[in-house]
């Protein structure tokens, strides 16, 4: 089969399609034939040697995408061959087929085109951890949702608009702001051109917002504290603008500087809640995960809420796919079709 094996760590370029051998089935796994694959950012700090959940090299990179089972091994009885699913992992995915653990299977939508599926999960989730699981966010909220043009960001736009929220969004570039409006989003802030604190302060007659989700790191994470709330919450669940280069020791200094972090003392004077969260481990925890994917599964459907689909490539051009992403030009998700 065809697939993208990581040997070494680098620019885009290190991406190049292999031919290997179909991954054995054993217990308790299935195989599904991939149709489409949703890329992460954390994939390019993956392919950077930055990300560090990823297995040791070579591997096959790839945390989500939607396709059809192929076949199920042994203790498996509640999936069926033939059946269309999205898979969630860690790794793999950047292949014409996947090997995983019958419990990273979810259903797909019927409803949702094959690229909408491929680019649900992650995303979905994330925002659905964060802002309902960590942050607690209700429909009287003020939501700072920073980076909203892109996958996870779209995402969280559209469940706090469903759930009735007044939401602030940032993004780099007026086309974006467009894509935000069309979206719902209240305030619409090119942080670029615009400094997010004092609108934000404008709009909201000297106050701030109840709930953040940052996803930027450094000078974004500060000024994002500046706005909260006494009894806000803010939650990271990235760190978009370190770029740590392991033989520019220049680099190591700017990364350990714009990290987040917070003073207790501070956050107790003002009553605040600053988190942060992975969506690693809940693929580790079965029957959380399934929990989440129920409750957002449900919310989804209640509120007709889709996937933005930005981009789409063939498989072939995975490089390119990674180049716009690491960008910062796209909107809404990449999606790969093999």
């Amino acid at each position: 089969m065809k697939a993208y094996v990581l040997n070494k760590v680098g620019n885009a370029d290190v991406l190049k399609i292999s031919t290997v051998d179909s991954p054995p089935l054993t217990n308790n796994q299935v195989r599904v034939k991939i149709q489409t694959i949703g890329l992460n950012y954390a994939e390019i700090q993956s392919r950077k040697g930055l990300y560090g959940w990823a297995p040791k090299r070579p591997y096959t990179p790839g945390m989500e995408a939607y396709g059809i089972i192929a076949d199920i091994g042994q203790g498996v009885s509640d999936l069926e061959i033939g059946t269309k699913v999205i898979v969630v992992g860690q790794f793999g995915c950047y292949a014409e087929e996947v090997v995983v653990p019958a419990s990273q299977i979810l259903p797909a939508f019927e409803k949702f085109s094959p690229a909408e599926n491929a680019a649900f999960a992650v995303q979905f989730m994330t925002a659905w951890v964060a802002l309902f699981e960590i942050c607690r966010m209700r429909a009287t909220d003020r939501v700072l949702i920073q980076a909203a043009a892109g996958g996870v960001g779209t995402a969280a736009v559209q469940l706090a608009k469903a759930l009735g929220c007044e939401v602030f969004g940032t993004a780099s570039q007026d086309e974006k702001l467009e894509h935000l409006r069309k979206l719902g989003v209240d305030h619409p802030i090119n942080y670029h051109t615009q400094d997010f604190v004092a609108c934000i302060r404008e709009k909201t007659a000297g106050q701030g917002v109840d709930v953040v989700l940052e996803v930027v790191g450094g000078e974004v994470f500060r000024k994002s504290l500046e706005v909260l709330n006494p009894f806000g919450r803010l939650v990271v669940i990235g760190f978009a603008s370190l770029n740590l280069n392991k033989l520019n020791p220049w680099s190591w200094w700017k990364t350990w500087r714009d990290i987040p972090r917070v003073k207790i003392d501070a956050m107790a004077t003002a009553s605040q809640v600053v988190g942060a969260s992975h969506l690693g481990y809940l693929l580790q925890d079965t029957a959380r995960m399934m929990r989440v994917w129920d409750d957002l599964s449900r919310f989804t459907q209640e509120h007709g809420l889709k996937p933005i689909v930005g981009h789409e490539f063939k498989f072939e051009a995975m490089a390119d796919a990674h180049r716009l992403m690491e960008s910062r030009q796209s909107h809404g998700k990449i999606v790969v079709h093999i």
